[in-house]
């Protein structure tokens, strides 16, 4: 869940420095304020159920694939019962969240499918999760919908897809044996059929909402996609189409077809028999099913064409690219380091970003739903308190961001990640991301990070 007010961040009035790449000279950024953003421009920051709630055994909550969560329904399904006490709680985060005048932003799964479903049948490996979550969108909707006016089917579903099936670092843990100490998989398959029921279960929850609720509720409805922005490592004709690969596969994967009703072509030619293939009745059900596509932007890599050399059972999704993807050209990261190996600072990829979706997926409403910079947790309370590292990160995107809006790009939301430090992943408690500090060692007590309260600010 997002929020926005009034952990608001504002940089108002800041000109800073920022090195687009580790060595070079500082650019100068141009300096904004509030007004600088268009009317109702929303800024907020996010969290997820499984990151930050803990208590994985409390009030009936049932085990996800991650052993956490589902607390409405600890069996997976509506139809086997719902838990209140599940209900309750997030029906007094919603009222709490309101009250303090905060529009939540709520998204129905994120990384964490039900356990009970995996055992079951597969989870997003078959295609009967499709229904299973459409009734869970339904019960969502229905229980929620009076008061939550902005949803978000999953988040980060091509996350899922490649860190849980092609490389294993996510639960459930499948790949291929020739890439990770993966129990079972196929990461030549398995990523491309669960992407494909994702699709699917994106699409019957939008087309459920829209028929059902939308008019009575008046909410509107999109998914988030994560994506890198890609450079060519050399100035050649086949890396700068290795770029264009990389974002199909990457980013189009899933934009595509909820924009087109298909998937990008670049797929289709090197994938071959194992995408998965529309229905005509899907590819018109898919077809523009959102109101706004949530973003997450966080880092750029540098793209090289490389030839196939996988075959047979060492295909993996990584290979079908046939792209080459590196943080550093001759020995130099293409921008800051952080304290997370994939993540290296580069603003202005989300400009870049931006504008390529404006001008090859007909410029959508657009919220930028996470942006954020991971910090070492080791380092003091009074240390991290400062955060002037974090304050110069989203300083600088939030200034490329602009330049984006000013050429055309319909940008209408910036949510920081993260509102909590939170448990990252396959990373764990080692690294921090909140604009909030938690001390893990002191009854989780919660302190906002200095040299930002002075500018929260209301919309």
């Amino acid at each position: 869940m997002a929020i926005r007010k009034p952990f608001l961040v504002l940089f108002l009035a800041i000109t800073c420095l920022v090195a687009s790449t580790h060595g070079a000279k500082p650019t100068p950024l141009v300096p904004f304020s509030r007004s600088s953003f268009p009317p109702g421009f929303m800024f907020g920051a996010g969290s997820a159920a499984y990151q930050i709630e803990g208590a994985a055994l409390i009030d009936g909550r049932g085990f996800s694939i991650w052993d956490e969560f589902t607390r409405e329904h600890p069996e997976g399904k509506v139809s086997r019962g719902v838990n209140q006490l599940g209900v309750k709680f997030y029906n007094n985060v919603i009222n709490e969240l309101l009250h303090n005048g905060i529009k939540p932003l709520v998204t129905l799964l994120h990384y964490d499918p039900p356990q009970t479903l995996f055992e079951e049948y597969g989870g997003f490996l078959n295609s009967k999760i499709v229904n299973d979550f459409a009734d869970y969108a339904d019960f969502c909707y229905k229980t929620f919908g009076d008061r939550v006016k902005l949803w978000i089917t999953m988040n980060e579903p091509n996350g899922l897809a490649i860190n849980g099936y092609t490389i294993g670092t996510f639960a459930p843990g499948r790949c291929s044996k020739t890439l990770g100490n993966c129990t079972g998989g196929n990461s030549a398959i398995e990523p491309y059929v669960v992407a494909h029921n994702l699709i699917l279960s994106h699409g019957a929850a939008v087309k459920l909402y829209k028929e059902q609720y939308q008019a009575i509720q008046k909410g509107q409805i999109g998914i988030t996609i994560v994506s890198h922005w890609f450079i060519p490592k050399f100035n050649t004709s086949a890396n700068r189409v290795a770029v264009s690969r990389a974002l199909d596969f990457m980013f189009g994967w899933f934009a595509r077809p909820i924009t087109f009703g298909d998937y990008p072509e670049s797929m289709r030619s090197l994938v071959g028999s194992r995408l998965p293939k529309f229905t005509k009745e899907q590819s018109e059900m898919l077809k523009g099913s959102l109101d706004f596509l949530g973003l997450n932007y966080y880092t750029a890599n540098y793209a090289e064409s490389v030839p196939l050399k996988a075959t047979g059972a060492n295909l993996s999704y990584n290979d079908d690219k046939r792209v080459n993807q590196t943080a550093e050209k001759n020995g130099v990261p293409i921008g800051t380091p952080t304290d997370l190996n994939w993540l290296f600072v580069y603003p202005r990829g989300i400009e870049d970003v931006l504008l390529y979706i404006k001008d090859n997926y007909k410029n959508p409403p657009v919220y930028i739903t996470e942006n954020g910079i991971a910090e070492n947790a080791s380092r003091p309370l009074a240390v991290a308190l400062k955060d002037s590292w974090r304050i110069r990160y989203h300083s600088a995107h939030l200034s490329y961001l602009l330049k984006a809006i000013k050429k055309g790009v319909n940008v209408r939301a910036y949510y920081m990640w993260s509102f909590l430090d939170d448990f990252e992943w396959d990373a764990g408690y080692t690294v921090r991301f909140g604009v909030t500090f938690v001390d893990y060692k002191d009854n989780l007590k919660r302190y906002l990070k200095n040299k930002l309260d002075d500018r929260l600010e209301s919309t």
